[in-house]
């Protein structure tokens, strides 16, 4: 049995929700259509006329690509620039192109835990978490119907916080209400007064979620009116958010480091500030353009920082605080393709998978 593309699409936002993307950013279907049936994926970290032309010979009719190959809307579609004509050639062969861009960037199992380990870095965690993605949900629920209520909602997405699931508080007391002479009570008599032993559940659930979690309690509630409420919260989720952070297991000496970044990341070259004449021990990295991140390097006690798009002068903001390396933007995200392959290949074993062959990084050294 085959794949519909809304199906592998559908598990790719689970795994990366689009809400936790940026805003300029354009993780999104970008070609094709969710209904057709899947033919095949093709993986890459970059959607060119090559990566097109490599799906259409291997018989792949999806794309996911970690980058959008539009990030701006287009005007016009008329050849005259690599992107019009990607898009161009992939609507021509009904080719889907998927991105999964900077949501895939601020999972807690995304592209930087794959950077991560491939530096074999331990006790790992977000870099900088993201505030104001989490809501705190809380209902009122008779104590029998309880945990059918809690199932609903834990399914629908609620009660995770880091590797704990189904968490909630809850504590007993006493609901009153008098039903109207045009309610339908689950409980009591229309007209009179009633009190009943009643649960307090709280629960975090990601904002995103916030609709499907309410639409499950809804449902799973015995009321005909359910008393509940949903306040936002300032909480930083330690699970979504820019870059990562870890221990190496044994410290390193500084040049003995940087050897085996190079070796790790199949680097031919690394740029990087002044050693300091410490072992390497705390490293800090970030996929593609992270600069944006050195604060938060130096503020967790980063010895180094591995990230790539440094300017000139943003190297001397290291200001001798920890070895800030630049490895570039497609050494530092290559393996993204692998992480892509390796999570579809876990939920549909019967696709035709593939990882490019296509060397898309647009810089060459010599």
């Amino acid at each position: 049995m085959g794949y519909k593309i809304s199906e592998i699409i559908s598990y790719l936002s689970k795994i990366a929700p689009p809400a936790y993307q940026e805003g300029y950013d354009n993780a999104t279907l970008i070609t094709g259509n969710p209904n057709w049936e899947c033919t095949g994926v093709l993986c890459s970290l970059d959607c060119t006329e090559a990566v097109v032309e490599e799906a259409i010979s291997v018989g792949a009719n999806l794309i996911v690509a970690h980058h959008p190959i539009i990030f701006k809307g287009l005007k016009s579609l008329t050849g005259k620039n690599y992107v019009e004509r990607t898009i161009i050639q992939a609507i021509k062969s009904d080719v889907a192109i998927y991105a999964i861009h900077t949501n895939l960037d601020h999972v807690a199992h995304g592209v930087n835990k794959r950077i991560s380990d491939r530096l074999g870095l331990q006790a790992t965690s977000i870099l900088a978490p993201k505030k104001n993605i989490l809501n705190k949900l809380v209902y009122f629920v008779p104590q029998p119907e309880k945990q059918q209520t809690l199932a609903a909602i834990y399914k629908a997405g609620a009660g995770q916080i880091g590797e704990y699931s189904e968490c909630s508080f809850q504590v007993t007391g006493t609901g009153t209400f008098t039903p109207s002479a045009h309610s339908q009570p689950y409980i009591g008599t229309s007209g009179k007064a009633e009190s009943v032993e009643e649960v307090r559940v709280e629960v975090l659930l990601p904002a995103h979620l916030s609709q499907s979690v309410l639409r499950a309690l809804k449902k799973s509630h015995p009321y005909e009116e359910v008393a509940y409420f949903l306040q936002s919260l300032e909480n930083e989720n330690q699970e979504v958010g820019a870059g990562m952070i870890g221990h190496l297991p044994v410290p390193m000496e500084e040049e003995d480091f940087l050897d085996y970044l190079k070796e790790k990341m199949h680097l031919q070259i690394l740029k990087h500030t002044a050693l300091r004449g410490k072992k390497v021990a705390k490293v800090a990295v970030c996929g593609g353009a992270g600069i944006f991140l050195l604060g938060a390097a130096k503020a967790r006690g980063a010895d180094v920082f591995v990230t790539a798009d440094v300017k000139y002068h943003e190297f001397f903001d290291a200001e001798d605080a920890l070895i800030l390396c630049d490895i570039g933007h497609y050494e530092s995200e290559i393996f993204t393709k692998e992480l892509l392959g390796e999570l579809l290949s876990q939920n549909f074993p019967n696709i035709a998978l593939y990882l490019t062959k296509v060397v898309t990084n647009p810089t060459s050294y010599r």
